[in-house]
Formats: C-alpha cells, sequence, structure tokens
C-alpha cells in the first residue's frame, strides 16, 4: 500500500468515528501517567469513606467521626464508596480500616488512582452523546476544524479537570459524566431519562442542587406543559447551554472553578457553549482560560509546577488556535482588553511563583499570591459572566439569528 493509500485509509477511519477513541485513548494515557503526582487530603478523605462503607453498617455511616473526614456527601455517593471498597479489598484491605487514619503505601495509591480513571468512563461516553447533538453541517474537509471534533477535545482533554481529578484528586469526572449525559437526552427529547438522571446526580453531590430551578422550568415548559407542541428545544429555556443555536461546547464547571471561584463549579457545571457563535467562543475562551489559572494554587508543590504549566499552556493555545480557525471569517475573538487582560496572567503567575518566595513578605503575608490570584481571576470571571447574560438577556433571539 502506498503512503497515500495508508493516508486515505486512516482518514475514512478517522472520520468513521475512530478519532473520538484516539482522543480518548490518549487522554487515558495521560491520566495514568498522572498517578504519582501529588494528592491533596482528598485523597485521604476518599480513603476514610471507603473504609467507613466497608467496615461499618448503614447506620453508623453518617455518624462515624474518627477521621475528622467525616463522610458528608449525600446517600448514592456512598453507596458509590461502597461499591469501590469491595474492588480496593482485593488491593490492600488495610485501607479499609477506619483507625487506619492517612493510610498510604503504592497499592492504595494504585486503586485509589485507576478507581478515577475508571469512573471517567462515564464521562467519555457523555461526550461522545454530547456530540451527536453539535451540528457538525461545516463546509470544511479538515477533521481537526469540524465543531465535534473540536468540543471532544476541549471535554476530554479539559484542563481543569484534569488537575483537580487526577492530581488533587477527586471524582469530578464521573459527577459531570451524569450531568452532561442528562443535558444530552434532554436535547435528543428523552425528558424523562434526563430528568432521571440529573435526580441521580443531586443524590450524589448535592451542590448541584443550584442548577435545579433550571431543570424545573424546562421540564415543565418543553415536557410537561408542551409535550403535545411539537418545534420546541431546549435552547428557548437553556439559551446558554445550547449545542446548536448558542458557541463551542465546553465544559468546565462549577465546582472546579467555583472552588476556584468560578467549575463557578468551571465550567462544568455546565456551561456548554455552541459553535455557532464568535461571541460566544470570546466568552468561552475569557471564562476558560481565566478560571484554569485559578486552579493553580491547588497544586503548591514544586514537581507539579511544570506540569500545570505546560498543560495549561496547551490546552489554551488549542482552545484559542481552534476556535480561530473556526471563526476565522468573522472579527478577532478578542479585543485588545481583552487580550492583554488574559496576557497579565503571565506576569502575575511570574510573581507569584518565581519572584514572591525570594522576599522577605513570605513569611510575614504568606497569603498574598493567593490574594493576587483570587482578585485577578475575580475580574475575568466576573466579566466573562457579565458578557454572557447580555449576551442571554439582550442578544438576537435564536430564530432570529438562524435566518440571518
Amino acid at each position: 500500500m502506498t503512503g497515500a493509500a495508508r493516508m486515505a485509509a486512516l482518514g475514512v477511519s478517522l472520520d468513521g468515528g475512530g478519532w473520538f477513541t484516539a482522543l480518548a485513548l490518549g487522554v487515558t494515557f495521560l491520566k495514568c501517567l498522572l498517578i504519582p503526582t501529588y494528592h491533596s487530603t482528598d485523597f485521604e478523605v476518599h480513603r476514610n469513606w471507603l473504609a467507613i462503607t466497608h467496615s461499618l453498617p448503614i447506620s453508623q455511616w453518617y455518624y462515624e467521626s474518627t477521621s475528622e473526614w467525616t463522610l458528608d456527601y449525600p446517600p448514592f455517593f456512598a453507596w458509590f464508596e461502597y461499591a469501590l471498597s469491595h474492588v480496593a479489598k482485593y488491593f490492600d484491605e488495610e485501607m479499609l480500616k477506619v483507625h487506619n487514619l492517612n493510610y498510604f503505601n503504592s497499592r492504595t495509591l494504585f486503586f485509589q488512582r485507576f478507581s478515577v480513571i475508571f469512573t471517567d468512563g462515564l464521562f467519555v461516553y457523555a461526550v461522545h452523546e454530547c456530540c451527536k447533538c453539535v451540528d457538525g453541517k461545516r463546509a470544511t474537509k479538515e477533521l481537526t476544524e469540524k465543531p465535534k471534533f473540536i468540543l471532544s477535545v476541549l471535554l476530554l482533554w479539559n484542563f481543569g479537570l484534569l488537575i483537580v481529578d487526577h492530581i488533587h484528586f477527586q471524582y469530578n469526572g464521573f459527577l459531570f459524566g451524569l450531568m452532561l449525559l442528562s443535558i444530552a437526552r434532554l436535547f435528543q427529547k428523552r425528558h424523562m431519562e434526563g430528568a432521571f438522571l440529573f435526580a441521580t446526580l443531586l443524590h450524589f453531590k448535592h451542590i448541584y442542587l443550584y442548577v435545579a430551578p433550571a431543570y424545573g422550568v424546562y421540564l415543565l415548559r418543553s415536557y410537561c406543559f408542551m409535550s403535545n407542541k411539537p418545534g420546541k428545544s431546549a435552547s428557548t429555556v437553556f439559551p446558554t447551554l445550547s449545542f446548536q443555536e448558542r458557541p463551542l461546547p465546553c465544559i468546565l464547571g462549577s465546582k472546579l472553578l467555583g472552588s476556584l471561584q468560578c467549575f463557578g463549579q468551571s465550567a462544568v457545571h455546565h456551561r456548554l457553549l455552541s459553535v455557532e457563535k464568535a461571541g460566544d467562543a470570546s466568552i468561552f475562551l475569557i471564562l476558560t482560560t481565566t478560571g484554569h489559572y485559578s486552579l493553580f494554587p491547588l497544586l503548591f508543590t514544586a514537581p507539579e509546577l511544570p506540569i500545570k504549566i505546560l498543560l495549561m499552556l496547551l490546552f489554551t493555545i488549542y482552545s484559542i488556535s481552534s476556535l480561530k480557525t473556526l471563526f476565522r471569517k468573522q472579527k478577532a475573538l478578542l479585543n485588545w482588553t481583552e487580550t492583554l487582560y488574559l496576557l497579565g496572567l503571565v506576569p502575575l503567575e511570574v510573581c507569584c511563583e518565581f519572584l514572591f518566595p525570594f522576599t522577605s513578605w513570605k513569611l510575614r503575608y504568606p497569603f498574598i499570591p493567593l490574594f493576587l490570584t483570587s482578585g485577578y481571576c475575580a475580574v475575568g470571571i466576573t466579566y466573562a459572566w457579565f458578557r454572557l447574560y447580555r449576551s442571554v438577556l439582550i442578544g438576537p433571539s435564536v430564530s432570529k439569528t438562524k435566518k440571518h
């Protein structure tokens, strides 16, 4: 087979969907490489929850207080830990003893890290389902310029999820997977499934409760009251969550950026921006870049410094370049003020990570880097949300936009 023929065969394979599998496997390999990195106290939190649910009767799960990290998530997450504990016992039963506080060894590390990677399978499936909801009818033969491909990269390789789940240590990917799958089902007109998945999510983590009013309004209008009337779409009620009518879906989420200040949990919880409007893509770039940088203080150890900088640079460069390509026939995505603001993150990082540690203020005012980071990022995140609300409340309606 000639080189040209091999390339043609590869192109057919990728267009057939093999590219999504390649993206998913690639990010999974990256997650495996991050296994030895720093982990936060959340690692011990979840080990303790494994021990509680495995060793004690149900009646004591929410009353056990040997560790300061008591079980404080809703019942479904407790059962989730219980299920994981029955796999953990084959790795090391000592990790499942309540009185083994701060227990740690290589087997415990591998089990807990791989439990996050394995349960991320739900997130991968949810991303695949979300891609089906994206309007891919763009005049381009290049795979890398297709909205579905760009969306898949921005979700599967999301910088925030990578460092929060696979370095810091949490299970946000699994939870965001439930959220994304629920939204995908709504766009597929499978309302009961979407409602069920969201209700299930609330029983895993109550912080998603703030999204409930939007779900209630949408289901009342598009399902309960309008179930017999055709032509209603999710974007009628969820303009900022629309895939086909409003910028490129991305998820950053409320929990990640919320703790950050924003993952307001980040992006996930989820602002899905579509690939139809350059203005929304602009908002996405500001919110994503600022929100991701606000996660930097979570990783404060020296070995992780080059990792977080490199991963964020790669994700940010890809986000900007891919969206610029997608909207190359329109005006610049960022004006000069927004560009200067984002570039300001560079001197802020130099000041906080490389200069401040060598000053006399390090011992007297150790909070200054966090204060500067929080304040600077808060400005960008607030600005992005104001722009988003302005776009939703006073921007042209979806129907008018499509007519043009």
